[in-house]
């Protein structure tokens, strides 16, 4: 390789770290449902995956639709500018909303806790099949919600950096090196967020916040709805 291949391959790497350790929003979201939601280590990593791998494709392929209609780096920076403030929001709505769920879910359980006070035991364990089963259908159907609504905020979500980085070679004719560029740049990316998301969550597990379980959901929803406004804020 010659060194503009060189260099072109070294900004990728140390774009793609910086880039995605200095986003809260790259690891936070997954971090904090993840630990409201018991996710197993499995789930979470693949849904991780999943959204780090939207989060890329979509400004990958802007940018070879960019390259193919003629369209310089900056109007694809301004347009990756709008779908980030986009994203911003809608990640601000989302935390907002999770977060009134969750308050409103942490207050009916402690209501729901009354009666075992009271020695309505066995009133409660009557119907506990038929309990368990809707719980367990409702909480599959609101975990589903869950993934689409975070992956549709990270495809929407722009990956800036990977843009200039992507199409300066491209339009160059060298279409080998811009995909190994963005493929570079994306698996370095992906592999970030799951092994900052992975490692702070199982140091998350060890904590002693027992006490905090039933607000694990208003908590998830307040980190979400912070992100979002510190993206739009402070430009993270």
């Amino acid at each position: 390789m010659d060194g503009f291949s060189w260099s072109l391959v070294a900004a990728s790497a140390s774009v793609a770290l910086t880039h995605t350790l200095l986003g809260p929003d790259h690891y936070l979201p997954f971090l904090m449902l993840a630990r409201a939601r018991k996710w197993t280590r499995a789930r979470t990593m693949a849904v991780t995956v999943a959204c780090g791998a939207g989060h890329v494709a979509s400004s990958l392929l802007l940018g070879a639709a960019g390259v193919m209609l003629g369209v310089a780096v900056a109007p694809l920076a301004r347009l990756e500018e709008v779908r980030g403030g986009l994203a911003a929001w809608a990640l601000v709505a989302f935390g907002a909303a999770y977060f009134v769920w969750g308050v409103r879910r942490a207050v009916r359980r402690a209501g729901d806790l009354e009666p075992h006070a009271h020695g309505d035991h066995v009133h409660l364990h009557a119907g506990s099949s038929a309990a368990h089963a809707h719980h367990d259908a409702a909480g599959h159907s609101r975990s589903a919600t869950t993934f689409w609504v975070l992956f549709t905020i990270f495809v929407l979500g722009p990956c800036e950096p990977m843009i200039p980085l992507f199409v300066l070679p491209a339009s160059r004719g060298r279409w080998g090196l811009a995909l190994g560029s963005a493929l570079l740049f994306s698996v370095l990316t992906i592999a970030t967020m799951v092994v900052v998301t992975m490692v702070s969550l199982a140091g998350l597990r060890r904590l002693p916040f027992a006490f905090l379980e039933r607000w694990s959901h208003a908590l998830a929803g307040a980190v979400l709805w912070g992100s979002g406004l510190a993206i739009i804020t402070l430009g993270l």
